[in-house]
């Protein structure tokens, strides 16, 4: 069987969780004899995974000139005519590289001059016609249809390709309808079993290819608006998100706690939705090989996006009434968003600087450094699809604190859960581990023990099973 998948990202070059998850899958699914040939809008480099073909939509001529509603209604195109218009690395065997050129973003984070006076809360940056704040934002009871552009001839030269950036940035509303002409253009020119689209920024070219080749759908709910951007959300990023549910033959939730937000917010039947959860790379979880910190003894890690999502102020209230108890604690802050400045701000209004070091983003072996200096690893998320980062911070060694509001909750009974908006409650968990460390280290053993089975393997095979029954269905 082979897949056409669509993704934003693919490590190394990733922002965030939804890389590091295309990875996990794409490798996991390849011992499940799957081949994918995998979409980025860019690639950047260094890009591998087992039986995956990897296509740059930037270079990916666009033939047909339009809307991407007029494209997509051309119909199916005869394999016959295909062409080899595509630039194809083979780093190893079994593997292709063809990359898709894109400049859009979903992550992106403000410039740190954006204050929190004059943004009250937002999570994505467009170009300037278009940035919406809550502050500014008029109420809508129904979602807005995503407005189509008609792409001119001297915008689109036959045969031209769009240049993707490969990131997050101000063009990304435009780059997402660009990438569906890309989907399209791909499903035309590809044999394939099935489509898979990763996240809302792909969802519109994964219906595109669907209606080019007339084969099944699936969409993967990593996040939602709604998780992103609590009850103010973008409503032309909802109206994408509910679009893809819509025509998606089968909607992949990464947890139940994401099911549950696709079924009551975005109105889909129950049985449709699949619960996959994540997973990570399987590693015996080792005594934590201990590294002098450069503060203090007792450190205190949150790592993720500075952003509303992730819960960082509730972090740092929980900080405020964890010094009242332990006043040598200090405080890691491993990511970087859009709530960075509001986040410094609360610090330096409760003269808690010293006790606060950001790191920026960090992957790979700073990340690393930063388990093994790290006494407790707390995710405050307001709502988290899922969370891979506390089970690779249980591999390393660190004891976890996550929030109930989380998908990753569902596979980890015994650890302690609480309440994202209780601060009392979560300062009094993380004084609790710092002071009591056959605590921190009974939990920290009987979660890796839990979190032995939660793997990219398992998800691959419940994927796999899905591709089949629902090719079966539509081919009957």
């Amino acid at each position: 069987m082979k897949v056409l998948m669509f993704g934003w990202e693919f490590p190394p070059h990733i922002s965030g969780g939804l890389g590091t998850a295309c990875h996990g899958l794409t490798n996991s699914l390849s011992k499940e004899n799957i081949d994918v040939l995998f979409v980025v809008p860019k690639l950047h480099g260094g890009e591998s995974a087992d039986r995956t073909d990897f296509i740059s939509a930037s270079r990916v001529p666009i033939s047909v000139s339009g809307s991407v509603e007029q494209y997509i209604s051309a119909g199916r195109v005869n394999p016959d005519v295909r062409t080899p218009l595509y630039q194809v690395i083979r780093q190893q065997t079994g593997v292709e590289q063809i990359e898709v050129p894109s400049s859009l973003s979903a992550y992106r984070a403000p410039s740190f001059e954006e204050t929190s006076s004059t943004v009250s809360h937002w999570n994505y940056q467009f170009a300037d016609t278009e940035v919406e704040v809550a502050t500014r934002r008029e109420p809508q009871s129904s979602t807005n249809p995503v407005e189509e552009r008609q792409i001119t001839e001297q915008e689109l030269p036959s045969h031209a390709a769009y240049q993707f950036s490969g990131s997050y940035g101000t063009n990304l509303l435009e780059e997402v309808r660009r990438y569906a002409q890309v989907g399209a253009e791909i499903a035309s020119k590809f044999d394939f079993d099935v489509i898979h689209a990763h996240d809302w920024m792909t969802y519109l070219a994964g219906i595109a290819a669907k209606k080019v080749s007339g084969k099944p759908l699936f969409v993967h709910v990593h996040a939602t608006e709604y998780d992103r951007s609590g009850e103010q959300v973008d409503q032309r990023v909802h109206a994408i998100e509910h679009q893809g549910m819509a025509e998606a033959d089968c909607v992949i939730a990464v947890s139940n706690w994401t099911k549950e937000i696709v079924v009551s917010r975005y109105r889909q039947p129950a049985e449709k939705v699949k619960v996959v959860h994540n997973g990570i790379i399987p590693k015996a979880a080792t005594e934590k090989m201990f590294t002098p910190p450069p503060v203090g003894s007792h450190i205190v890690t949150f790592l993720g996006r500075i952003t509303h999502q992730k819960g960082p102020l509730y972090f740092v209230e929980a900080a405020r009434r964890v010094l009242e108890r332990i006043p040598d604690a200090h405080f890691v802050i491993a990511g970087s968003g859009d709530q960075m400045p509001l986040m410094i701000e609360r610090i330096a209004q409760l003269r808690m600087s010293s006790h606060f070091h950001f790191t920026g983003f960090l992957k790979g072996k700073d990340i690393e450094r930063v388990w093994a200096m790290s006494n407790v690893y707390v995710m405050p998320s307001v709502s988290e699809p899922f969370g891979i980062a506390p089970l690779e911070a249980i591999q390393a060694g660190v004891p976890v604190i996550i929030s109930k509001q989380s998908g990753v909750a569902e596979v980890m009974p015994h650890a302690i859960k609480v309440d994202f908006w209780n601060s009392q409650e979560l300062a009094a968990a993380i004084c609790s581990m710092l002071k009591y460390k056959s605590l921190s280290k009974t939990l920290t053993r009987n979660s890796a023990e839990e979190i032995a089975d939660i793997t990219w393997d398992r998800a691959a095979k419940k994927l796999t099973q899905l591709y089949y029954e629902l090719t079966s269905q539509h081919c009957a």
